[in-house]
Order: C-alpha cells, then structure tokens, then sequence
C-alpha cells in the first residue's frame, strides 16, 4: 500500500521497524505525521474532521490523532484468526474506513449489546463468555472497494465495530472474532471525543 511505501522513505524507514508500543513519544508523532500525509494524500477528500484512529495489528495498539497531534495510546485486541476481509472470516478487515455510527450513549460501563440494541445486562468484568459487546460502539464502513467494501468483503455489512469487552485481561493479544476490542473505560472516553466520519485506518504494522 502507499502508505506502506511512504513509511518506506527517509527517516520512516527505522520508525516502521521498531514496535509502536516501545517507540518514544517524539518517534509515535513522527509515525502520526506520516499517517496524516498519506491519507492526505491518499484520500483528500475524505471526511475525517481532523480525528484518525490507526489501528496497528502488530502491536496490538491503537493510535488517535487530531488536528495533526498523537492525542491518546490504547492497547486494544483484534482478531484471533488474523487479519482479512471475507465475510464470516472472522478476521480483522485491512485498509482505509470511517466511524460510520456511534451507538450506546449513556449505556452503563459494560453494558451489553446484541444487534447493536442495549440488552440492559451487564457483563461481569473478565468474563470470558462468547465475545460480548460492551459499552460504547464505534461501527466502520470500509472505503476501499474491493478491499474492505463491496460483495464478500464488506465492513459495515459484516458488522466490524471499535467496542468494548468484558474479556479485558487478553487485550494486548489478537482474541477478538475480528472488531477491535477496547477497555470499556477507553472505549467510553474515546466514543465521547471522535465525531461521525473520523478515519480509521488499520495496518499489520
């Protein structure tokens, strides 16, 4: 991808190699600054009211940007079976998306979803039972067609949300069934500052 290449160039070339989750302060906002770069120019027209979520599978983190700044680090979990965007694949799609709905304002901490409706359960801390849906939703629509939007490989149809989990102890490690588990007290935090149409890119590295 492009922005594969763009990390490719210059003093990128180090920062791609090293392990986000170790990397220096000054050496994310450098990683931000090239982000924003090629999304810029990747996609100019694109939505993103100044806010991108980078979602870097290797480190098992996510990284929120605004108005150009590294704003927060978060150390999320994405699929179990790796990355991929087939339908019932249970993997975490790649590429370009936006926050297409934001769903559970007001929702208790570790209140649970099905079909995206608040059930008025609440899930007991570390429960490890089926992959529950917690507090705050964050639902992506893929912007790549034929990569992550379109027939068989459709984001939003598949259902690929930013959430929170009861499962908290295995964050850090890829154990989701392909969304992006978070800590219900970050997934609350963040839920409240990005706006619809922020970008959302996800990336191996």
């Amino acid at each position: 991808m492009a922005f594969v290449l763009l990390f490719s160039a210059g003093n990128g070339a180090r920062a791609q190699a090293d392990d986000l989750a170790s990397a220096t302060p000054p050496r994310k906002q450098v990683l931000a600054d090239f982000l924003i770069e090629w999304m810029e120019a990747r996609y100019p027209g694109a939505p993103s009211e100044g806010c991108v979520l980078y979602v870097s599978v290797k480190s098992q983190r996510m990284y929120y940007v605004r108005d150009k700044e590294l704003e927060a680090e978060y150390v999320i979990s994405t699929a179990r079976n790796g990355l991929g965007e087939q339908a019932n694949s249970n993997r975490t799609p790649q590429g370009l998306h936006r926050v297409v709905s934001k769903i559970g304002e007001g929702v208790p901490a570790f209140g649970i979803f099905e079909s995206r409706n608040f059930t008025g359960a609440i899930a007991r801390p570390d429960s490890t039972r089926d992959d529950l849906i917690t507090s705050r939703i964050l639902w992506l629509d893929g912007l790549e067609p034929g990569v992550n939007k379109g027939k068989g490989k459709d984001s939003m149809l598949r259902g690929i949300y930013i959430h929170g989990t009861a499962d908290e102890a295995t964050l850090g490690t890829p154990s989701s069934h392909g969304c992006i588990r978070m800590r219900n007290s970050d997934i609350i935090r963040l839920f409240d500052q990005v706006p619809l149409g922020t970008l959302v890119v996800i990336l191996d590295n």
